[in-house]
């Protein structure tokens, strides 16, 4: 299908505005709507998903025109492409948001809102706006994207949040905010010191041959004024297409303050994404958000906003920077294991169900971090596993604290006992999700942990970066992930009925109503599908993985001595 992934795009938007025209006393209208284009945005991710051949080119429905330019004098020609495309490092992503997108929707449907109008229209906005992150293969694009799933979240935490839904609106805006900061000084960057191979030959007259336009660039025999700077990423990913002499090439030996400046800006643009994944100790802006956002947000930010942080360390930091990444792996595998055991300790202290699961997002993303750092083809396809797997049961988790707070409009642990026995197929539901975060084997958690696990063991013989200890420390994350989930289960569900008397007589606690059945039983049966037939999404990931793998090895390992023989 011809515009396929612009369709991801505009179709939200282009709801959004039809939303803005209709009148907000008809909230049916807005809501069918939304849905509607929530609906599309599935079917049209689900089609990307099942026309995606892993075997065939590394991007696909590739979509590229030159969106503006300017010429700079001696400085060359400034150039932002609107380029798309999808390989096996995007595309699960692209169907978890597809099928997060109408979730959300649903759970947005008995929100009660004094302007309809306003949120779903923001939704929507927030919808595209992370679709397009995972879509966009020029970097201006991507920071585009990035920079705008700021605002409607903003909004929707700081106006339809709980009691200070201000102070984790605005702590949620500067965390991220920094972030967007630090990404955009190495964007700039890698700007001035990456060309367009294809362009500059048309703009310098010379062969098409982008071999032969690089070999002319690192021989410094193209014209200053000729050369066109671009914001692509796999242009940013080949060394040949970097300026000699450039601040960030690999060979120019440039200094900032007395570090090499490839390694400061990996470990700037490594700041800025982990802020957003997030990674301890730059977490405490989840919690916050999380306990003030209505369901539907935290849904949404846990299922496909903390991914676009560890997507942007997939897409661009790893491979525009490998021996960087190669050289830090150590530091970023023991962030990945501070977060996994700082976020379940964080979880076994909480009182506050919505709170316990934030903690328990912190933990599990940081395997994510430890499978990315392993460079191993188990690790890596760990790691994408984790950030589709986590994004179903998180939604699920979230989704079972709304179900309970619109009941009773309280997510403390300790003023309920033994829903069980009043409330079976939600408990249920509840031993679902919980066991799938926790890692039984069967459900897709147990899948994306094992491979990960497999991973960092492996990566000590394998290629040499990490020790095993730090497998064994993630193992006992786990341990602490059953206990901090168990323990819950135990205290609220099981024994005697009783719920606080100041909440209710116990006349609420009704079991599920047919659209919760509607929201939760699909996300409870995609947890069982991808634990059985983990296939399903291996099969579509882990060429890709494989690829990602041995150019981050053979570029990284052979580069960084040579990088690191330059400097003074």
């Amino acid at each position: 299908m011809d515009y396929l992934l612009s369709l991801l795009i505009f179709v939200p938007l282009l709801v959004a505005a039809i939303i803005l025209a209709v009148p907000a006393r008809y909230p049916k209208i807005i809501k069918s709507l939304t849905l509607g284009a929530a609906l599309a945005e599935f079917g049209l991710s689900l089609f990307a998903w099942y026309s995606f051949k892993p075997t065939e080119t590394a991007y696909q429905f590739v979509e590229k025109a030159e969106w503006f330019g300017l010429q700079l004098s001696k400085f060359g020609y400034f150039q932002v492409q609107y380029f798309l495309g999808v390989d096996g490092l995007s595309i699960a992503m692209v169907l978890l948001t597809g099928i997060v997108g109408v979730i959300g929707v649903l759970s947005s449907w008995n929100l009660e809102s004094k302007n309809p109008k306003g949120y779903f229209a923001l939704y929507l906005l927030l919808l595209a706006s992370v679709m397009g992150c995972f879509l966009a293969l020029d970097m201006f694009l991507f920071y585009l994207f990035f920079e705008f799933m700021l605002l409607p979240m903003y909004f929707l935490i700081g106006i339809w949040g709980g009691p200070r839904r201000e102070y984790a609106a605005i702590k949620f805006f500067i965390y991220t905010l920094i972030g967007s900061l630090l990404i955009l000084i190495v964007m700039i960057g890698l700007y001035t010191s990456v060309v367009d191979p294809v362009a500059t030959a048309a703009r310098a007259g010379l062969s098409a041959n982008p071999n032969a336009t690089q070999f002319l660039l690192q021989t410094g025999k193209i014209a200053s004024e000729n050369l066109v700077h671009t914001f692509s990423i796999p242009a940013m990913t080949e060394d040949a297409n970097f300026i000699p002499g450039s601040m960030l090439h690999l060979l120019s030996g440039k200094e900032i303050w007395g570090y090499s400046a490839r390694l400061l800006a990996f470990l700037v643009m490594f700041a800025g994404f982990a802020i957003k994944i997030p990674v301890v100790p730059v977490h405490t802006w989840l919690p916050d958000a999380h306990v003030e956002a209505p369901t539907p947000i935290s849904v949404m930010l846990a299922a496909v906003l903390l991914k676009v942080g560890a997507y942007g360390l997939l897409r661009i930091a790893f491979p525009v920077f490998p021996e960087a990444a190669v050289y830090f792996s150590q530091f970023i595998a023991g962030l990945g294991v501070l977060s996994i055991l700082y976020g379940a300790f964080c979880a076994l202290a909480m009182s506050d169900l919505k709170k316990l699961i934030a903690y328990s997002s912190v933990s599990h993303m940081g395997f994510v971090l430890l499978g990315l750092a392993s460079f191993t083809t188990e690790g890596v396809n760990g790691a994408i596993y984790q950030l589709f797997s986590h994004g179903l049961i998180s939604a699920m988790l979230f989704l079972i604290v709304g179900v309970l707070y619109d009941r009773y409009h309280n997510r403390q642990i300790s003023s309920f006992r033994g829903l069980a026995s009043t409330m079976p197929a939600y408990t249920f539901l509840v031993v679902v999700a919980f066991f799938a975060s926790l890692g039984l084997p069967g459900l897709s958690g147990f899948i994306a942990e094992l491979l990960v696990l497999l991973g960092a063991f492996t990566s000590a013989s394998a290629n040499g970066l990490l020790s095993r200890w730090l497998a064994i420390l993630a193992a006992f994350g786990i341990l602490l992930g059953a206990a901090y989930y168990l323990w819950a289960l135990q205290r609220m569900f099981f024994g005697k009925f009783w719920i606080q008397p100041d909440l209710t007589n116990g006349s609420n606690a009704k079991d599920l109503t047919a659209r919760e059945y509607v929201m939760l039983v699909p996300l409870a049966l995609l947890i069982f599908a991808f634990g059985i037939f983990p296939h399903l999404l291996l099969d579509k990931v882990s060429p890709a993985a494989a690829r990602f793998v041995n150019a981050m090895l053979l570029e990284g390992k052979s580069n960084l001595p040579e990088m690191l023989n330059l400097l003074p």
